[in-house]
């Protein structure tokens, strides 16, 4: 999990898919942290794709790495409604308190559950899979 949450913390910015009808939504993301051992990202939830992810929980996110590798994280995800998600996510990216904070009914943190898997690649075509 470790390995994941650096990949994507390195690469400072990753991109999340979802699907609304059968158009696929892709949108740059930025914050990502290891919480209980459970890889998890924060949004707001007025936006489509909080709806899309709630409709839909199969994601699928991917970013390119400084040293030439790339990433894609895929499953399903569930939504976390304890405050104590929000605050250690407030603690982990403070910028985030610029928008929101805990408890504020806006603020959504996601995870992905058991049985998502990441997989790190390089151009001489080798993988690593690491389950979440």
């Amino acid at each position: 999990m470790d390995e994941v949450v650096k990949f994507l913390t390195d690469a400072q910015t990753f991109y999340l898919a979802t699907v609304e009808g059968d158009q696929p939504r892709v949108r740059p993301m930025g914050f990502v942290m290891n919480y209980k051992g459970r890889l998890y990202m924060g949004t707001n939830n007025t936006k489509d794709m909080y709806k899309q992810m709630k409709a839909h929980p199969k994601i699928e996110i991917s970013a390119f790495g400084p040293e030439g590798k790339w990433i894609r994280v895929y499953g399903k995800v569930d939504f976390d409604t304890d405050i104590a998600a929000q605050e250690k996510a407030l603690e982990v990216a403070p910028n985030l308190k610029k928008m929101y904070s805990a408890g504020d009914g806006k603020f959504a943190v996601f995870y992905f559950e058991s049985g998502s898997t990441a997989t790190i690649y390089d151009f001489a075509g080798n993988r690593k899979e690491i389950k979440l």
